[in-house]
């Protein structure tokens, strides 16, 4: 099981790395969205994979499992939606101010 998340998560990042790569606005924001799933699924596995352990120690419990990466993949989530709803309007900008979605990178400049 620890595998196939950690190839998720690798494929995740690869997917959004080569999505940030690109020369358009839109590819540029869906491979943030998915650096931010990828975190997120990190962020989880960090707490161990454990199926119907309480998330609190107790003295009738048996083992348990960490609330912290469960709290901070929900306070991630929260700030990948901000983060990609402003990504989302800055390119939603440029692309009304210039007409075309492409990345300028200078080229042919003095």
């Amino acid at each position: 099981m620890e595998a196939l998340v950690a190839s998720a998560v690798a494929v995740m990042t690869a997917v959004g790395v080569y999505l940030i790569l690109r020369r358009q606005t839109f590819p540029v924001v869906l491979g943030t969205a998915m650096l931010s799933y990828a975190v997120n699924v990190f962020l989880f596995a960090t707490g161990r994979l454990v199926v119907n352990m309480p998330p609190v120690l107790s003295d009738t419990a048996t083992g348990y499992t960490d609330p912290l990466p469960q709290a901070l993949v929900l306070t991630a989530i929260v700030i990948s939606f901000g983060m990609t709803a402003v990504v989302v309007l800055m390119a939603l900008g440029s692309f009304i101010a210039s007409g075309d979605d492409g990345i300028d990178l200078g080229e042919g400049r003095e």
